[in-house]
């Protein structure tokens, strides 16, 4: 039978696990491939609709009873945090990209991509002492135009967004994965990789997952149609320069200090209680 596998079209994505999707991985399954953004992989997960399912760290409180945590394939890293954007403006009034004039977000509309994403969660931490006065869930495509239009007084953005941002004229108010390293010296956990408890081994899954990655890297020209495909109109340059910062020594294992993010990232928003609280053994143990 086939693995139903859902990830979203991110380059990141489509990289590490076009092997393992074109039949290419010695001994795995056939796979059958939804691609979505991770919002919405992560409430299909709560339905257990998936077997391999790429979700958001943040999403793994309501997960973990289903679903096995995989040491690799997801995304973590250092210098690849989300952004806070807002409008690019100089004293004058005039739009410079690059540099905003906002001190914080008191009275604010932010625009985020998810309500469980990590992205969210970090921001929910950071701003916690001054929050803004509302948040709107938009499609991610939307939220950089949105902020340029003055639609959103700020917006939350991943991935390709670090590289494209000063294009809209918009600013980074705060790099979070920045901030995260500086306050707890880890790697910044964003997007993991789970398998589903009952309907798939985990260890053969993360060989499955390893092998794909060993593959993509060993041959990354093998990918490069099937990446650009789904990269949804990114340039060739941006798309290189995405994979390069995301698919990192964490996507192959996730080691001692990608579970400790893990651990840190969870145990600092249950304290906080914008999370369930989430037993140790299921956060880092992915064979529990």
């Amino acid at each position: 039978m086939a693995l139903s596998l859902a990830i979203s079209p991110c380059p990141n994505d489509t990289f590490v696990f076009h092997a393992l999707v074109h039949g290419l991985v010695p001994g795995a399954p056939p796979v059958d491939v939804t691609y979505a953004d991770v919002d919405v992989t992560n409430t299909a997960a709560e339905r257990g609709a998936f077997d391999l399912v790429k979700v958001s760290y943040a999403a793994l409180p309501w997960l973990l009873e289903d679903y096995h945590l995989l040491p690799c394939g997801g995304a973590l890293g250092r210098g690849c945090g989300p952004l806070v954007l807002t409008r690019g403006n100089s004293h004058d009034g005039t739009d410079r990209p690059g540099h905003t004039d906002r001190p914080d977000l008191t009275g604010a509309t932010v625009a985020v991509p998810g309500d469980r994403t990590t992205a969210y969660l970090l921001f929910r931490l950071w701003a916690a002492e001054r929050p803004p006065a509302r948040i709107e869930v938009v499609p991610f495509h939307e939220i950089m135009p949105g902020v340029a239009a003055g639609r959103y007084d700020a917006g939350l953005v991943i991935h390709e967004a670090r590289f494209t941002y000063p294009r809209h004229g918009l600013a980074a108010l705060v790099d979070l994965g920045e901030w995260w390293e500086a306050d707890t010296g880890l790697p910044i956990p964003l997007g993991a990789i789970l398998a589903r408890r009952g309907a798939v081994d985990p260890e053969a899954a993360a060989g499955w997952v390893r092998e794909s990655v060993r593959r993509a890297w060993a041959d990354p020209a093998a990918s490069r149609e099937y990446v650009l495909a789904h990269a949804q109109e990114m340039e060739p340059d941006v798309v290189d320069r995405h994979i390069g910062l995301y698919v990192n020594e964490f996507t192959a294992d996730l080691g001692d200090a990608g579970f400790a993010a893990v651990e840190a990232l969870l145990g600092r928003a249950a304290d906080a209680g914008l999370v369930p609280q989430t037993s140790s053994s299921l956060a880092t143990a992915w064979t529990s």
